[in-house]
């Protein structure tokens, strides 16, 4: 078990937000910031307020439209300070992952800002009649080397933020195509199965990402192709092999190493006698 908490317990690095400011919208609490993050901000009186408390949007931006506009400008803010960078996407902005969106800001300052960040995993599945090659195999893709995180890593099949305004169904549609070549019609029916989530710190600021997971089951003649420059290659493996990889080396990206215990603890090929595992895989409960 060790060999695999330990992946769940890289991606919870931080023991508790001590340290930070709360970054409130409103009432709500929508983030958190480090306290040189923070300092960035002084020069924004207009739009934002320091209180005992700690950071909030000042009580005079009100509405979805007027509360992007003003992360917006603390996105630049941020970003220029060298707190994460602008990345030209747009993503909602939420106090809890079912919670009403609050604005939205760029993708790229979500964890100089500790927003949660929501996005999609799919497990690209085959199965095939018990045999020498035959059981549960799993399409993995090995991501681009100019990728800024996890360059060269194994990821899952389909995986990817959700912009402002999507659900994670129609996102898994789009990235489905758009990453490895998957029709439509057959990207819908994936079935949701679960999610995990985590909170780590990283050279970024505080990641808070909920990644909603789906099953897909794919027929041996649908191969996952590139179609961007996010992937590679896909490869079929089966699914001992996948399990060797998370458990033995440090090939997988961080968090896809949690959508595959999660799956592995699905699929009975992992024991988790006192839960600890599954009870590791949901920091944002």
């Amino acid at each position: 078990m060790e060999r695999f908490s330990r992946h769940i317990a890289a991606c919870n690095n931080i023991p508790s937000p001590a340290g930070y400011l709360p970054f409130r919208i409103g009432e709500a609490q929508v983030g958190w910031l480090e306290p040189d993050a923070a300092r960035a901000l002084t020069f924004l009186p207009k739009t934002v307020h320091f209180g005992p408390g700690g950071v909030s949007l000042a009580a005079s931006v009100r509405g979805v439209a007027a509360r992007s506009h003003a992360l917006a400008e603390i996105g630049r803010t941020l970003a220029k300070s060298g707190f994460g960078r602008i990345r030209g996407e747009e993503f909602d902005v939420r106090a809890s992952p079912e919670g009403p969106v609050l604005a939205t800001v760029d993708r790229g300052v979500l964890p100089a800002l500790g927003i949660i960040s929501q996005g999609v995993h799919v497990n690209g599945l085959v199965r095939r009649p018990p045999g020498p090659d035959g059981g549960l195999h799993l399409w993995v893709g090995w991501r681009s080397k100019d990728k800024a995180v996890a360059p060269g890593q194994m990821d899952n099949v389909v995986a990817g933020g959700i912009p402002a305004g999507l659900t994670p169904e129609r996102c898994l549609v789009k990235e489905a195509e758009e990453e490895a070549s998957i029709p439509a019609d057959l990207a819908v029916k994936a079935r949701p199965v679960g999610r995990v989530s985590y909170i780590m710190r990283t050279d970024e600021g505080m990641r808070r990402d909920l990644l909603h997971l789906f099953d897909l089951e794919m027929p041996e003649d649908v191969i996952p192709r590139p179609n961007d420059d996010e992937v590679e290659r896909f490869e079929l493996w089966p699914i001992r092999r996948v399990l060797e990889a998370v458990r033995d080396t440090d090939s997988v990206k961080f968090n896809v190493n949690l959508v595959l215990i999660d799956l592995f603890l699905r699929e009975g090929l992992v024991e988790d006698p006192d839960g600890s595992l599954r009870a590791g895989l949901d920091q944002l409960a």
